[in-house]
């Protein structure tokens, strides 16, 4: 007989995959602010900050209701180490230039759009509602993403070397997002979370059709990072938690 899987348990680390995801790449975007290259462009990646940290909210606040200790969203985003953070490592990456943003958001989008239609088929009424309202969300950042990276990487010499330069550094970040563990099969099982090899011909389809668009090439190394969703990062994240935490830690009993 297999080990009995403590299902509450599995969805609190689910959970936290998906919150810590959107929040580590809504920071990363909201680094942009006051940056970009064009207003608009400030406006709309500030607007999909604000839109993953909205579903971080969500996800990191059911986890704690889940986790039943009393710790709620902020407590969760603010009072953890870096190695207690289950986020994508792909999300963590570091900015760079303004195309290497756009391809991080594209590869992040074109998994985040299914995972979230997945979820939206949850068992658990709470993970599907949260999965639809999201999903909105989601599905104008992937046509955004997708259409600039088309757009740069089908346009002068310049852009479209910086977006393969881009593909050739991120790509190896993608094979984390369909590759399960026993936290991910356990709560495909249950039906409470989708079957991520399952999600691979849709990521597939999307990615390879958009990068194909954008006159873009695929790297050839099959060679795929993995750690994040296990707490194993890169410094980067360090770097970016020491920011991002510094004010609740600096003062804890703050109120707004």
């Amino acid at each position: 007989m297999g080990a009995v899987v403590d299902l509450d348990a599995a969805l609190f680390e689910g959970l936290c995959r998906l919150g810590d995801s959107t929040l580590v790449l809504g920071h990363r975007v909201s680094e942009w602010c006051g940056h970009a290259p064009v207003l608009e462009e400030d406006i709309a990646l500030a607007n999909t900050a604000l839109d993953l940290i909205g579903q971080t909210q969500m996800w990191l606040g059911l986890a704690g209701e889940i986790e039943g200790s009393g710790r709620d969203a902020d407590a969760l985003a603010f009072r953890r180490d870096v190695w207690e953070f289950r986020n994508l490592l792909l999300a963590e990456r570091p900015n760079g230039d303004f195309g290497h943003t756009l391809m991080r958001q594209f590869l992040f989008d074109a998994w985040h759009q299914p995972m979230l239609a997945g979820l939206a088929q949850s068992r658990d009424a709470r993970v599907a509602e949260i999965a639809a309202k999201a999903g909105k969300e989601v599905a104008y950042h992937l046509e955004r993403s997708a259409d600039l990276v088309i757009r740069l990487g089908d346009g002068s010499d310049e852009s479209h070397a910086r977006m393969q330069a881009a593909l050739d550094t991120l790509w190896p970040y993608t094979g984390e997002m369909m590759t399960p563990d026993a936290t991910d099969t356990a709560l495909a099982e249950a039906g409470l979370m989708p079957d991520l090899a399952g999600l691979r011909a849709t990521w597939d389809g999307l990615a390879h059709d958009v990068l194909a668009e954008a006159t873009l090439v695929l790297p050839e190394s099959g060679f795929m990072q993995k750690g994040g969703k296990q707490g194993r990062h890169s410094e980067h994240l360090g770097h970016m938690l020491a920011t991002m935490q510094f004010l609740p830690r600096a003062y804890p009993d703050a109120t707004w």
